[in-house]
């Protein structure tokens, strides 16, 4: 298992939004060597969350009307969550979050939407940048120590923050503090 401490995050890309309203959509793309299958495991196996995420949640999030308790790293109070699209192994939705998964050379093409207050896409950004790094560590056997509780702390997703915000033409509040 590769530590944090040797953890270095890639460069900020991949990543766009669509402005509009207090909510914005982050849309982050990443190419993973991994068939569809074993990343939709990933993406709704609660065992398989905990891994990589920057939740948890209490049931499977494959099943299109299940309703699971997400608790988001640094807010100990659950959010009831519907699944209310899950078609295996290519879209599932729930809450603010869609994923989209297809078939690619490498394996496979994972696209994330995620609707986030405005003033926070950078961080957002930067959170799911250092989450799907893990994510794609874990389903090759390849584990970096989960970084979701950490990672607002460290220099890399400091880093990334200040690059997304850079890259989507934002200002976004330095950790600890909105503007």
């Amino acid at each position: 298992m590769m530590e944090r401490e040797q953890y270095a995050a890639g460069p900020a890309s991949g990543a766009r939004v669509i402005k509009g309203g207090e909510k914005w959509t982050l849309i982050l793309v990443r190419e993973l060597r991994h068939a569809p299958e074993k990343v939709w495991r990933a993406l709704t196996d609660p065992a398989h969350v905990r891994e990589w995420a920057p939740f948890v949640v209490d049931g499977d999030l494959g099943t299109v009307g299940a309703t699971v308790k997400l608790t988001w790293v640094g807010n100990p109070k659950p959010v009831d969550t519907t699944v209310t699209r899950a078609d295996a192994p290519t879209l599932l939705e729930y809450g603010d979050i869609r994923w989209e998964l297809e078939p690619s050379a490498r394996g496979t093409r994972l696209t994330l939407w995620h609707n986030i207050d405005r003033r926070f896409v950078a961080w957002s950004a930067a959170g799911w940048h250092i989450s799907l790094e893990v994510l794609d560590g874990f389903l090759a056997g390849e584990p970096i120590q989960r970084i979701a509780g950490d990672a607002m702390r460290s220099s890399e997703w400091q880093r990334l923050r200040a690059e997304y915000a850079k890259q989507f033409g934002v200002e976004s509040p330095a950790k600890g503090g909105a503007q």
